[in-house]
């Protein structure tokens, strides 16, 4: 079955207008459906119950002219485009009525004086143009369906990697542990893990992939699925139940290293021994964490160490702190410190340690919320730029 496209004619004369609508009936073009008009507030009211796609309309009517008819079009709601020819006379006395009917929309017009066949190459223009519309509104709605599949793979990516992050409020064998994490995107390169090892050891990390988006979200969630606190354990305690942060991130190392160089992370990983009194920590790339003692003094911990996945056969360090029973530890991914205002300054390390000061005397919950808002005000308007996690762990239990 042909294609049937309605027109619209809108002529105010019976006899042209009956002339016009077997000229195009017999176009040959396409199964055309000729809707008559007698003037152009009729032409205006099929317009708006019929499914026309081509308007010819005469110049020259009473009450709406061609003109004035072809804004109104223009300025209805259809859900569709109405190609529009418009139809001129010879004798306009010498007004260009060309100009006028460009800036009211018009697509194309139609001298009643030229020979029939140009009728013909009128509508098929019309057609070319109107088939050409319809291509770009169904790969516009397929791209819209694909956005829309992508939108909710990636919502059910964020909600799979929030379910891998711990509770932003709990505590562990004494230590008061919270976070704030803060994606840049829909999903993040962050990850993070805090659980006991057994009746006396806290077991930590802290993780920032390289990058941002799906492949670093990706990379993220592998990570966190793979340190279970079974794997964290058995990796990180020696036999004599000693904490060896580095032999977890060697071993990471090993098993994320590749050739490309590309997809890499840096790393903080640690232990708190609340029967040793003290933290062990492995860095790798990751920022400094700050341990603050019990009179707010904040020091920075750990001297940077080498990403982990980059290079394989890489040493890591472990390194230990006595710790306080009222002091904290407060981690924060670089997102924090790379915060820039408006003016491109970034929030930074010394600004982190006067925000530390004023806040260590607050409850482990309402620390990484302040810093937060500390850094939500620093940039102002200017959205965060990369994901953001804050952890602190307190070991009073306020």
């Amino acid at each position: 079955m042909r294609e049937q496209i309605e027109v619209i004619v809108a002529e105010d004369n019976v006899v042209q207008r009956t002339y016009m609508r077997r000229l195009i009936e017999n176009a040959g073009v396409t199964c055309f459906k000729v809707i008559e008009a007698e003037d152009g507030q009729a032409a205006l009211e099929l317009l708006k119950t019929s499914r026309a796609e081509i308007l010819i309309t005469d110049y020259q009517m009473p009450g709406l002219n061609g003109v004035e008819l072809t804004r109104a079009a223009r300025s209805l709601d259809l859900g569709r485009y109405v190609h529009i020819i418009l139809i001129t006379g010879t004798d306009m006395g010498g007004y260009d009525v060309r100009a006028d009917a460009l800036n009211a929309g018009a697509d194309d017009f139609l001298n009643k004086e030229k020979d029939p066949t140009a009728l013909k190459a009128r509508l098929r223009t019309a057609m070319r143009l109107i088939h050409h519309g319809k291509e770009l509104e169904e790969q516009h709605r397929a791209m819209k369906e694909a956005n829309d599949r992508i939108n909710e793979d990636l919502a059910a990516a964020a909600h799979a990697q929030r379910n891998l992050l711990p509770d932003i409020n709990t505590n562990i064998l004494g230590a008061h542990v919270a976070s704030v994490f803060v994606p840049s995107s829909v999903v993040s390169g962050d990850m993070f893990g805090c659980f006991p090892l057994n009746d006396s050891q806290i077991g930590f990390y802290a993780v920032d992939v390289s990058g941002h988006g799906i492949r670093a979200s990706l990379m993220s969630v592998a990570i966190g699925y793979l340190i279970t606190p079974e794997f964290f354990t058995k990796s990180v305690l020696d036999e004599d139940g000693i904490p060896r942060p580095a032999r977890l991130v060697r071993e990471l190392n090993e098993r994320f290293c590749t050739d490309a160089h590309d997809d890499y992370f840096t790393m903080l990983c640690g232990v708190m021994d609340t029967r040793r009194v003290k933290l062990f920590f492995c860095q790798a790339g990751y920022p400094s964490p700050y341990y603050v003692d019990a009179n707010g003094n904040a020091t920075p911990i750990g001297d940077g160490g080498f990403p982990v996945g980059m290079f394989s056969g890489v040493d890591y360090e472990d390194g230990n702190i006595g710790v306080d029973l009222d002091g904290m530890l407060l981690c924060c991914s670089d997102g924090a410190f790379e915060a820039e205002n408006n003016e491109g300054i970034p929030f930074g390390e010394q600004r982190m340690e006067e925000i530390v000061k004023q806040i260590y005397h607050e409850p482990a919950d309402k620390v990484p919320e302040k810093i937060v808002k500390a850094l939500a005000d620093w940039r102002g308007r200017k959205p965060l730029e990369d994901d953001l996690t804050v952890v602190a762990v307190k070991r009073n239990m306020r």
